[in-house]
């Protein structure tokens, strides 16, 4: 049996909301009637992690499972990576403080991936600063570092997915419809496959889209400030277009053809809902922009010294391969492990592959700390 705590903490600098809540919260599994010494903390940017399709697994094999959420659960416009990580810190020393963990193992899944590198990098060496305007969050220099790292089907930051999946072609941030038609992955003049000529140019053109926003942002940014307004929210269209979505010769894997996390890239592309959507202009500095965010993993991975393991999903259509690649790469420890293993970004096919990524998870969380729950 599986014994489920829901957890609601505050954290430095968020107090109970007047409605009752509170900013941190989440649901703790373990197995009933034991203690386990090693329990899993997994929180990402904006999505509810509480109920994370690993935490009953990981507790029936034995390893505690926090699956946590920050003050920004729900509202990713308001993120602050400062914020943020302090938050995290609140999990963890409840998984020491309170379930009586002796070592806790980061899991970044997916976006957490950056997010939980960071938080690693800040504790171990602290390099985040506050927010633009804003002073560093209460608690930033007094976190409690992991103890193992584990990544599962992530990719190197917000800044750099979304760089990689938006849509090239765009000229024109107000009107979507405007295109290169040079540039457009749609096109069928310019494939698939698409040449690399093609790609050289479109990745270029990526970037160059992301410095435009950038751009404009800190331009915009100045001009309503000196009107005496704080931010003011703007839209980012098109963001499902990685020629790797539409051309399987790139970067072959088992993913389908065509195929984003939304269905037929070409449909979600032209649709209402992608990543950085919906944004301000602080929020697009402090988490999208490639030049000014501070939510991409390279850097953090380096000061992540700790055993560590990097799973990749191979018919994952969104992260690919040579995200896993670069993730073990940059990990600053010699005791690290790169597996691949079959399944879609949540594992939710083929039949068994979570179990496959649980068994994977235990049998190494197992060979790096003692596993014996206290009963």
């Amino acid at each position: 049996m599986i014994a489920r705590t829901f957890v609601s903490m505050e954290s430095p600098g968020a107090k109970r909301a007047g409605a009752g809540g509170r900013p941190c919260q989440g649901l703790y599994y373990a197995p009933e009637g034991e203690r386990p010494r090693v329990a899993m903390i997994a929180t990402h940017y904006q999505i509810d992690f509480s109920e994370h399709y690993l935490a009953d697994m990981m507790a029936e094999r034995g390893i505690g499972f926090l699956g946590w959420n920050t003050r920004f659960r729900g509202y990713e416009p308001l993120f602050t990576l400062d914020h943020a990580v302090v938050d995290i810190g609140v999990g963890v020393r409840w998984l020491r403080e309170v379930a009586g963990v002796e070592q806790v193992v980061l899991l970044g899944n997916s976006g957490g991936g950056s997010l939980m590198a960071a938080y690693q990098a800040q504790a171990v060496e602290p390099v985040i600063q506050g927010a633009r305007d804003l002073a560093p969050a209460p608690g930033l220099d007094d976190l409690s570092a992991g103890d193992g790292f584990v990544s599962v089907a992530a990719h190197l930051g917000r800044p750099d997915v979304l760089t990689a999946w938006m849509d090239a072609s765009v000229v024109d941030e107000d009107d979507p419809t405007q295109t290169d038609p040079q540039l457009d992955l749609f096109n069928p003049d310019n494939g698939p496959p698409f040449t690399a000529e093609f790609v050289a140019r479109y990745r270029a053109a990526q970037v160059e889209r992301n410095h435009r926003i950038t751009a404009w942002a800190e331009k915009e940014l100045s001009r309503v400030t000196a009107a005496g307004y704080f931010d003011r929210h703007f839209s980012v269209s098109r963001t499902w277009a990685d020629p790797r979505m539409v051309d399987p010769t790139l970067e072959p894997t088992n993913r389908p053809p065509g195929r984003c996390y939304r269905g037929s890239t070409e449909v979600a592309n032209r649709g209402d809902r992608g990543i950085g959507g919906e944004t301000t202009l602080r929020n697009w500095l402090n988490m999208w922009s490639l030049s000014q965010s501070q939510c991409r993993a390279e850097s953090h991975l380096a000061k992540v010294r700790v055993p560590s393991l990097v799973i990749n999903a191979d018919a994952d259509c969104g992260v690919f391969p040579s995200d896993a690649d670069s993730i073990y790469d940059a990990i600053g420890t010699k005791d690290k492990r790169r597996v691949d293993l079959p399944g879609d970004h949540y594992f939710l096919e083929p039949a068994g592959a979570r179990d496959g990524v649980a068994d994977l998870i235990a049998q190494w969380v197992a060979e790096h700390f003692d596993t014996n729950p206290v009963r």
